[in-house]
C-alpha cells in the first residue's frame, strides 16, 4: 500500500479513522505495519451500505462477479512472494507454509469465480405426480439471506479471509469482513485487490474493528448472517447472543490420527510418521485440524512411536523467513506460555515427555507426549501448538471410541488399507471429515469443511458457504403443458 498507515476498505473505497493499531512480528517483535481503525460512524456507514445494496448486488450479472473473482485470483498469484512475506511477517508462519497459503487463496478465488458462473440456475421439479399438480412446475432458486458479517482468525490470515469473502461475492451477497486484530494486513490486501474491480459500492468492506467493539456489530439486525472462524468459546457466545441469526461456526478441534493394525509395513509407518510429524507442527500447531492425538493399534504402536519421535525431532524450528524452517513462533509469547503450562501439567500428572517441551520466547519446541492422563488439558482441549500425544489401543473398536471420546469433532485421519475399515470409520467417527490414508489436516478448499459436537455448525468450502449465505425460494408455474 502507498500510505505509511494502512487504510481499511469502507464500502469498496479506501478510508482511515481516528485511531491506529500496530502490527508486530511474533518472531522478533519488530513493527510490521500500522493499521487505521474505523470509527463507530464509519462502521455504521459500512453496515448501512451493505444493507442497502443487497438487492442490487443479487441482481448483478454472474459474469461481473466472476470477473472480479478471477481478477483477485490472478493478482494474488502475480504478487505471491510479496504476499507470502506479508503473511510470514504478521503471523510468524514459516515461508514454506506462507507460500502454500497464498496458493490456496489463489484457488479459493478461482473456485468462487467458477461457482459464480453456475450458481442459482434453478432446479425444476414436476408437480403433476398427483392430480392436483397437473400442469404445474416448481422452480427453486437461491437468494441472499441478507448481508454477511465474516469474522476471520489469525492462523490463516489470507486464506480464511478468502473463505469468507469469495463465496459472498460469488453468490451476490454483500459482506463486511473483519480480519483478526493480530493479523489484519493480509485481509486488507484482499480489499486492495477487490478495489481494482467493478463490484457495486457497498457490496464489500474490510474493517479491522477491535474485538471490544464487535458485540454491537454482531447484534446489528442488518447483518442477518454471521460466518465465524475461531474458538468454540467465542463462537458459541456469538450464537447464543443472536439466536435468530444464521450462524456458521468453524471452531476448534483436537484432531486424531488413527493407525490401524493393517498399516504395518516399514513403508506404511514411515509415511504415517512423516505426515504426523509434519502436520502436528505446521503453522506451529496453530491449525484446528493439526494432528494433536495419535491413536495406534498395539500391533504397530512401538515401531510407530520410534519413527514419529525421530520425525518430530527432525523438524527445524527457527526464523520463519528462512526457507529451511518448518516451525516458527506461535502468535504470541502468551500463547507459547499457555502451551508450555499445559505440557508441564501433563508431565506432572504422569505423561512421558519423548521430545521437545521447551519454550524460547514465542517459540515452543515440537513436542511428543505418551501416556497422557485423561482429564489433562492436552488430552481433552485444543492445544493449538506443536504438541502431539500418543495412545496405544487394542483394535479398531477401541481406536474409534478413543476418537469419539473428545468433545470436539472436526476431522480425523485413519491410516488403513482396508476399504471396509474405511467405511466403518466413516460411519462410526463423530467428525465432519474422515481422511483415509492420511492425517486429519488435509483440506481441499472446494470440499465441505466443518465439524460436529463442539467443533461448530455449518460448512465452509466455496459452494457450501454460498448455500449458507442464501436461502431457497420456490416459484410454482401453473397451466403448463408438461
Amino acid at each position: 500500500m502507498s500510505t505509511s498507515t494502512h487504510a481499511f476498505w469502507l464500502a469498496g473505497r479506501r478510508a482511515t479513522g481516528d485511531a491506529t493499531l500496530d502490527v508486530t512480528s511474533p518472531w522478533d517483535g519488530r513493527l510490521v505495519g500500522t493499521v487505521s481503525l474505523p470509527t463507530d460512524a464509519q462502521t455504521e456507514e459500512a453496515v448501512a451500505a451493505a444493507h442497502a445494496v443487497v438487492d442490487e448486488f443479487a441482481a448483478t450479472p454472474a459474469h461481473v462477479r466472476a470477473a472480479a473473482l478471477d481478477h483477485v485470483s490472478r493478482r494474488i498469484g502475480e504478487r505471491a512472494e510479496e504476499i507470502a512475506r506479508l503473511i510470514s511477517d504478521e503471523n510468524g508462519k514459516p515461508m514454506k507454509w506462507a507460500r502454500g497459503e497464498v496458493g490456496r487463496a489463489v484457488s479459493v478465488f478461482r473456485l468462487a469465480s467458477e461457482e459464480a458462473r453456475r450458481f442459482n440456475a434453478g432446479d425444476a421439479q414436476r408437480l403433476d405426480t398427483d392430480a392436483g399438480g397437473t400442469g404445474r412446475l416448481a422452480l427453486t432458486r437461491r437468494f441472499p439471506k441478507g448481508a454477511v458479517l465474516g469474522i476471520a482468525p489469525f492462523n490463516f490470515p489470507l486464506n480464511l479471509c478468502a473463505h469468507k469473502i469469495a463465496p459472498a461475492i460469488a453468490a451476490g451477497v454483500p459482506i463486511i469482513l473483519k480480519p483478526a486484530p493480530a493479523t489484519p494486513l493480509s485481509g486488507l490486501l484482499i480489499g486492495e485487490l477487490l478495489a481494482e474491480t467493478e463490484l457495486p459500492a457497498g457490496s464489500w468492506s474490510v474493517l479491522p474493528v477491535p474485538n471490544d467493539r464487535m458485540p454491537a456489530l454482531v447484534q446489528d439486525e442488518r447483518l442477518p448472517v454471521i460466518s465465524f472462524t475461531g474458538s468454540d468459546k467465542v463462537g458459541y457466545a456469538i450464537m447464543d447472543s443472536v439466536p435468530r441469526k444464521h450462524c456458521t461456526l468453524e471452531l476448534g478441534g483436537n484432531g486424531a490420527a488413527v493407525v490401524l493394525a493393517d498399516y504395518a509395513s516399514e513403508e506404511d509407518l514411515d509415511w504415517a510418521a512423516t505426515r504426523i510429524a509434519t502436520f502436528s507442527n505446521y503453522q506451529g500447531g496453530q491449525s484446528c485440524i493439526s494432528v494433536q492425538r495419535v491413536i495406534a493399534d498395539a500391533a504397530v504402536y512401538d515401531r510407530l512411536v520410534e519413527k514419529v519421535v525421530a520425525a518430530v525431532e527432525a523438524q527445524v524450528a527457527g526464523d520463519p523467513s528462512d526457507d529451511a524452517t518448518d516451525v516458527g513462533p506461535l502468535i504470541s509469547e502468551d500463547a507459547a506460555k499457555r502451551v508450555e503450562s499445559w505440557t508441564e501439567e501433563a508431565v506432572r500428572e504422569g505423561a512421558r515427555l519423548l521430545a521437545g517441551g521447551k519454550r524460547d520466547g514465542a517459540t515452543f519446541a515440537p513436542t511428543v507426549l505418551a501416556d497422557v492422563p485423561d482429564g489433562t488439558a492436552v488430552a481433552c482441549e485444543e492445544v493449538f501448538g506443536p504438541v502431539l500425544t500418543l495412545t496405544r489401543v487394542e483394535g479398531e473398536e477401541e481406536a474409534f471410541a478413543a476418537v469419539n471420546a473428545s468433545k470436539y469433532g472436526l476431522q480425523a485421519g485413519v491410516f488403513t488399507h482396508d476399504v471396509q475399515a474405511a467405511f466403518r470409520a466413516h460411519r462410526a467417527l463423530e467428525v465432519g471429515g474422515v481422511i483415509v490414508g492420511d492425517v486429519p489436516s488435509y483440506r481441499a478448499d472446494q470440499m465441505p469443511y466443518g465439524g460436529a459436537k463442539m467443533s461448530g455448525v455449518g460448512r465452509e468450502g466455496v459452494r457450501y458457504a454460498m448455500d449458507d449465505y442464501t436461502y431457497e425460494r420456490v416459484m410454482v408455474l401453473t397451466g403448463l403443458a408438461l
